[in-house]
C-alpha cells in the first residue's frame, strides 16, 4: 500500500476540549469520566447498583461539555434547522474544519474539490428522540438526522464533491472510515480525505444495554488489562483527520503528523455469539494489514490496543496480539489503550485511538496507558511478548512504526499501521525557533515584515479569534515569518478581513489582543471584500521628490531593491551616475532636473513592479507629468530600457535650459486666467488639476505681472519651487534633440487602459509613440478631465505610486462621491519612512477586497506552515432538548420533544446582521401589515426572534434559507395575507435577495390589489 498522510487533526474527547488538551491529559495519564451530566438524562432514575432490568449499574461515564453550543451563524445555518440537527452532526461539522485549518489549508479553497468525507458513527439517538413524535416531524428534523447526514453536513457546507457516506461497524466506526478514506485515496477517488467520527450519549439505552449483556463497568470506567477490569465505561466525543497521499503532501509543503503504511479490515463471522469477540479474525486482520504495509510483526514498537476493559475482549485481544508477536526476543511490543482516560467512545474510539497514536509518532514519546500499573497477571503478558506501558515510552530519533486495533461488537474488525514521517517532509513546527537563527533574522521576507491575517464572519467573530491567536502566538516561540505566511494561506474566505504587519511575534501578540479590545483600532485594521477588484495605479510626477526617498524601503525590502536596481540598471547608461546611490546617499541633487526626473522614473517603476509582484492587478493606469512614463512601461508601451533612455534625457535636456523660468498655481480656473495668459507669449497653462486648481508656466517676470493682476482681483496664487518653467513655450529650445531620441526610443499602443494626461482621457488604441512623447514635454497636464474619466470607470482602489501621496488628495476632490466608494492607498506616505511600506500597503489592500501573491510577501526560509491556534467558534448558542430524559409516574421514560420556532431553548446570542440600528430597523418595520407579515413569517420559518430579522438581512446568505423554507416562507406569508392574490415560489425567489427585497415585492402586489 502507498502511503498516506495525516496532515491535520482536531478533536474534542472528554476533559479534553481540543487536540493539544488531549495529548496533555494522555501525557499525565489523566481522565475525562465523571458523573452523568444532568443535561443528558437523570441518571438516577436509570440506575440500579444490581443492574435490574430497564437500569445501568452506573451513573459515570466520559462526557464531553457543552455538545448543545453550535456556532450556527458562522454556518449559515437558521436556528430553526440548527435545533433540529442531531448534535453529532454539529460536532464534527465544527472538528472538521478546525482539522482543516490544521491542515494549512483554508477550508473554502477546497470548495469544488473532489475531497472526500468518511465518518465512523454508531449511535442515533436523537434520531430515537426526535423522530417518535410524529406530529413534530418537520424537513429540518428529517434532515437533522440520519447517519449519512453526519458526513453529508461536512460534504455540504464546505462544497466537497468527493466520497461522503457515513460508517456503521459499531465500535470500529471510526477506524474503518479511515481504511476506506485511504482506499479511496489511492484509488484516486479523492485528492484529500477527512475521515473522522463522533459519538454523543443523549440517552442511558446502551448503558442499560452493556449492564444487562455484563459488559458495563459499575464505576462507569474502563480499565484497560488491569486486574481491576470489570466492564466498559461508555465515553464520547469527536475526531477528525485530514489525509493526503504523501507524495502530494510533500510536494505542497503541508506538515505531516504521521504516515498511514497500511490498513486493514475483516469479520469475526460465525463465533460464539454475534456480540463475542474471535481471536483467530483479530490476529488475521493484523496480520492483513502489516502486509499491506511492508512490515514484520517485529518491526512494531508499540500499539494501541482496542482495550475496552472486559475480561473476555482483553483476554483474547491479548492472544491474538501474542499470536504474531510471541516471538519478540527481549524487545516486547509495548501497548496500551486511551480508553482507560476517556472511556469508550463507541463510534469515536477509532479516530481516538489514532490521533493518540499519530501524535505519539509526532512528539517521539508513547504515553503512558491509565490503570497499567496492576496489570492483569491472568494475560501473560511476558509470555505474549507484550509489555504493558505503565509509563511514558520514548521514541528514537529513527523511522519507528506503531499499531492500532479497533474491534466492532457485531464482528467487524480494522487495524492499521503507522509510521513517523519521514526525515524529508514538513513535521508541524517545532515549538522553538532553529538552533543558531534568531527570530528577527528569520522573520526578513520580501517586504522587510510579514503580515498576519485574519478573517471572520462577524466583527465578535473577529475578535474573539484574534484573542485565540494572541494567546497562541505569546505561548509559543515560533518565528513571525512562518506566523504569517501560515496565516494568509489558512484564515482567509470570511467577510471582515484583518491584517496587521508584524517583525517579531512578541509584538504581534500584544497587538493582536489590543485590536481584539479596542474597537477604533479593530475597525482600522479591518476591512470588507465587496465584489471584483479594479486596481487604479496614479504614478506621481515631479515636485513628489525629496532626498533620500525610499532609501528605508529599499534597505528594507528585498523585493523593492530588485526592482530598483533594474531600473538603476537600466538608467546608469545615460545618466553617468546611480540613481540607488543617489538616493541612499540622501544627496540633495535630488531636486536637479535632470536626476530628479529619472529617480522619480525608477521610484515608480520599482513600486509598480513590487505591487504587481504582490499580486495587485493593475487595471487602470494614469501618470502626472513625468510620472507617465513608468506607467506607460507598465503598459508595455516601451521596455524598461527604452523609457529609461528617453526620460534621462528628457532631464538632461530640461536642466541645460537657461534659467529664469518658473510656475505658480492659481485658484481658478483655466478660462478665468485665459486672458492673462494670453497676453504673455512666454507663459502657459501647464496643468489643469481640477477645477479652480491651475497651474501656469513660464517667464518669471511674466508670471509677476499675473500675479498682480490676481491679486488685485482676489485670486489666490503661490510660486512653485521648480528649476525651470516645466510644460511652458519655454521648453521649446530642447524639443528637436529630444525628439531625435523619442523616434529611436517609439512606442507603441498601451496594452492596459492608459488614462492620458496629455489628452485629458483614455486613450483608445492610440500608440504612445515619438510624437506624443514630444508632445507630452510642453502640453497641459491635463490631470483633472484624465482623472475625472478614471473615477467614472468606478475603480475599487486608488494606488498611488510614489514617494508620496499627492495625486489621490487630488482625485478625491474631484469626485467625492466616487472617491468615497474605492479605498486609497499610498505606497509610500512620504520622508518619514520606515521601510515597512509595502508591507503596510499589503495589508490594507487585502483588508479592502485584494488577495495578494503572498509567496512575493515572504522569503523562501519563511514560507514553511505552521499551526495556527484552530478557528475558535461562538458558544452562545445553544441547541438541545428542553429538559433531561426521566422515568413516568409508570415505567416508560419520557422523551422530550423536539424544539419548535417560537420556543427558544436558550435565550439567543445577537443574530445575524443584528445590532441596535438593525433591531431598530426591524422594529419600526413591523408598523406596516406587508412589513409586519414577512418579518414574522421569515423569523418563524427560521427560528429567529423578530428583532433579529432586518429589512438588510439576506435570506440565503445570512439567515440560512433553502428551497424548503422558501415553499413555507410563502404559505406562511400568505396565511398573513389573506387578501392578497395567491402567488407561486417561481413569483418569490427572483425577489429573495433580501428581506427588504421581499417587502417592497409584496408591497407593490398588495397596493395593485388595492388598486384594483
Amino acid at each position: 500500500m502507498r502511503p498516506v498522510a495525516i496532515v491535520g487533526l482536531d478533536c474534542r474527547f472528554p476533559g479534553a476540549p481540543d487536540a493539544g488538551a488531549y495529548w496533555e491529559m494522555l501525557m499525565r495519564s489523566g481522565e475525562g469520566v465523571g458523573k452523568v451530566p444532568g443535561q443528558r438524562w437523570n441518571a438516577r432514575d436509570f440506575h440500579s447498583p444490581a443492574g435490574a432490568e430497564g437500569h445501568s449499574n452506573t451513573t459515570e461515564g466520559g462526557f464531553i461539555t457543552d455538545p448543545d453550543a453550535f456556532d450556527n451563524e458562522f454556518f449559515t445555518i437558521s436556528p430553526r434547522e440548527a435545533q433540529a440537527m442531531d448534535p453529532q452532526q454539529r460536532l464534527l461539522l465544527q472538528c472538521a474544519w478546525r482539522a482543516v485549518e490544521d491542515a494549512g489549508i483554508a477550508p473554502a479553497k477546497l470548495a469544488g474539490s473532489n475531497t472526500g468525507v468518511f465518518v465512523g458513527i454508531m449511535g442515533n439517538e436523537w434520531a430515537q428522540l426526535h423522530l417518535t413524535d410524529y406530529a413534530r416531524v418537520t424537513a429540518q428534523v428529517g434532515s437533522g438526522n440520519g447517519y449519512c447526514m453526519t458526513a453529508n453536513r461536512v460534504s455540504y457546507h464546505l462544497d466537497l464533491k468527493g466520497p461522503s457516506l457515513a460508517v456503521d461497524t459499531a465500535c470500529s466506526s471510526s477506524l474503518v472510515a479511515v481504511h476506506l478514506a485511504c482506499n479511496a485515496l489511492l484509488s484516486g477517488e479523492c485528492d484529500t480525505a477527512i475521515a473522522g467520527g463522533v459519538n454523543v450519549a443523549l440517552t442511558p439505552a446502551l448503558g442499560i444495554f452493556y449492564t444487562q449483556a455484563g459488559l458495563s463497568a459499575p464505576d462507569g470506567r474502563c480499565k484497560p488489562f488491569s486486574a481491576d477490569a470489570d466492564g466498559i465505561g461508555r465515553g464520547e466525543g469527536v475526531g477528525a483527520v485530514v489525509l493526503r497521499r504523501l507524495e502530494d503532501a510533500i510536494a505542497d509543503g503541508q506538515p505531516v503528523y504521521a504516515v498511514i503504511r497500511g490498513t486493514a479490515v475483516n469479520q469475526d463471522g460465525r463465533s460464539n455469539g454475534i456480540t463475542a469477540p474471535n481471536r483467530w479474525s483479530q490476529q488475521e486482520v493484523l496480520s492483513s494489514a502489516y502486509r499491506r504495509a511492508g512490515v514484520e510483526p517485529s518491526d512494531v514498537t508499540f500499539m494501541e490496543a482496542h482495550g475496552t476493559g472486559t475480561v473476555l475482549g482483553d483476554m483474547i485481544e491479548v492472544k491474538a496480539l501474542g499470536g504474531l508477536h510471541a516471538a519478540r526476543s527481549g524487545r516486547p511490543l509495548s501497548f496500551g489503550s486511551v480508553k482507560g482516560s476517556i472511556g469508550h467512545t463507541e463510534g469515536a474510539a477509532g479516530i481516538a485511538g489514532l490521533i493518540k497514536v499519530a501524535l505519539s509518532l509526532h512528539h517521539r514519546v508513547v504515553p503512558a496507558s491509565r490503570y497499567a500499573t496492576k496489570e492483569n497477571p491472568a494475560l501473560k503478558l511476558n509470555a505474549q511478548g507484550l509489555r504493558l506501558l505503565k509509563t511514558p515510552l520514548r521514541l528514537q530519533n529513527r523511522p519507528t512504526i506503531g499499531g492500532l486495533s479497533s474491534f466492532g461488537m457485531g464482528g467487524t474488525n480494522a487495524h492499521a499501521v503507522l509510521e513517523s514521517a519521514p526525515s524529508y517532509a514538513a513535521r508541524p513546527e517545532a515549538e522553538q525557533p532553529r538552533e543558531g537563527s534568531s527570530e528577527t533574522a528569520h522573520g526578513r521576507t520580501g517586504l522587510g515584515s510579514g503580515v498576519f491575517t485574519l478573517s471572520a464572519p462577524s466583527a465578535a467573530a473577529l475578535r474573539r479569534n484574534l484573542l485565540a491567536q494572541a494567546d497562541a502566538v505569546q505561548r509559543r516561540r515560533v518565528p513571525v515569518g512562518p506566523l504569517c505566511w501560515s496565516s494568509n494561506l489558512v484564515k482567509t474566505g470570511h467577510r471582515h478581513r484583518f491584517a496587521l504587519p508584524a517583525s517579531d511575534s512578541a509584538a504581534l501578540a500584544a497587538a493582536l489582543r489590543e485590536a481584539a479590545g479596542d474597537e477604533e483600532a479593530l475597525a482600522r485594521l479591518t476591512g470588507q471584500a465587496a465584489g471584483r477588484p479594479l486596481v487604479a495605479l496614479l504614478f506621481t510626477g515631479q515636485g513628489s521628490q525629496y532626498p533620500a526617498m525610499t532609501a528605508r524601503l529599499y534597505q528594507e525590502s528585498p523585493l523593492y531593491r530588485r526592482y530598483l536596481d533594474e531600473a538603476d540598471g537600466a538608467l546608469a547608461p545615460h545618466t553617468g551616475g546611480s540613481v540607488r546611490e543617489l538616493l541612499l546617499s540622501g544627496d540633495g541633487a535630488v531636486h536637479r532636473t535632470g536626476w530628479t526626473q529619472p529617480a522619480l522614473f525608477a521610484v515608480g517603476y520599482a513600486l509598480a513592479a513590487s505591487v504587481h509582484e504582490l499580486g495587485v492587478p493593475p487595471a487602470l493606469l494614469l501618470g502626472h507629468s513625468v510620472g507617465e512614463y513608468a506607467a506607460a512601461v507598465v503598459a508595455e508601451v516601451f521596455p524598461l530600457e527604452q523609457a529609461a533612455r528617453l526620460v534621462a534625457a528628457r532631464g538632461a535636456l530640461m536642466e541645460r535650459l537657461p534659467e529664469g523660468g518658473g510656475m505658480m498655481a492659481v485658484r481658478a480656473d483655466p478660462s478665468d486666467v485665459a486672458e492673462l495668459v494670453d497676453g504673455e507669449p512666454l507663459v502657459g497653462v501647464a496643468a489643469v488639476n481640477g477645477p479652480k486648481s491651475t497651474v501656469l508656466s513660464g517667464d518669471l517676470r511674466a508670471l509677476a505681472r499675473i500675479e498682480s493682476v490676481l491679486l488685485r482681483q482676489g485670486v489666490r496664487s503661490r510660486r512653485l519651487d521648480v528649476s525651470h518653467a516645466f510644460h511652458s513655450p519655454l521648453m521649446e529650445p530642447m524639443l528637436e534633440r529630444f525628439a531625435r531620441v523619442a523616434d529611436e526610443a517609439g512606442g507603441g499602443v498601451p496594452k492596459l487602459p492608459v488614462y492620458s494626461t496629455v489628452r485629458g482621457r483614455l486613450l483608445q488604441a492610440e500608440p504612445m509613440d515619438a510624437k506624443y512623447w514630444t508632445e507630452h514635454v510642453s502640453a497641459p497636464v491635463l490631470f483633472g478631465d484624465a482623472a475625472a474619466q478614471l473615477l467614472d470607470a468606478g475603480p475599487t482602489h486608488l494606488v498611488e505610486v510614489g514617494p508620496q501621496p499627492v495625486l489621490s488628495r487630488m482625485a478625491r476632490k474631484l469626485r467625492p462621491a466616487a472617491g468615497e466608494r474605492g479605498h486609497t492607498v499610498a505606497l509610500v506616505p512620504g520622508p518619514e519612512t520606515d521601510g515597512g511600506e509595502l508591507a503596510r500597503a499589503v495589508a490594507e489592500l487585502y483588508r479592502t477586497g485584494l488577495d495578494p501573491r503572498w509567496s512575493a510577501v515572504y522569503a523562501e526560509e519563511d514560507r514553511l506552515r505552521t499551526r495556527l491556534a484552530p478557528y475558535h467558534f461562538s458558544d452562545a448558542h445553544r441547541f438541545w432538548t428542553r429538559e433531561p430524559i426521566r422515568k413516568s409516574a409508570g415505567t416508560e421514560p419520557v422523551v422530550p420533544a423536539p424544539q419548535v420556532p417560537g420556543e427558544p431553548v436558550v435565550a439567543p446570542a445577537v443574530g445575524p446582521g443584528a445590532g441596535e440600528p438593525v433591531a431598530r430597523a426591524a422594529r419600526e418595520a413591523v408598523g406596516h401589515p406587508v412589513e409586519r407579515a414577512v418579518i414574522e413569517a421569515v423569523a418563524e420559518v427560521g427560528g429567529y426572534a423578530v428583532d433579529e430579522i432586518s429589512p438588510l438581512s439576506l435570506l440565503y446568505e445570512d439567515l440560512g434559507f433553502d428551497s424548503v423554507m422558501v415553499m413555507e416562507l410563502k404559505d406562511r406569508i400568505q396565511d398573513r395575507l389573506p387578501g392578497m392574490e395567491a402567488m407561486s415560489v417561481q413569483d418569490l425567489l427572483p425577489r429573495l435577495s433580501s428581506v427588504g427585497d421581499l417587502i417592497g415585492y409584496l408591497r407593490e402586489r398588495a397596493d395593485s390589489a388595492t388598486a384594483a
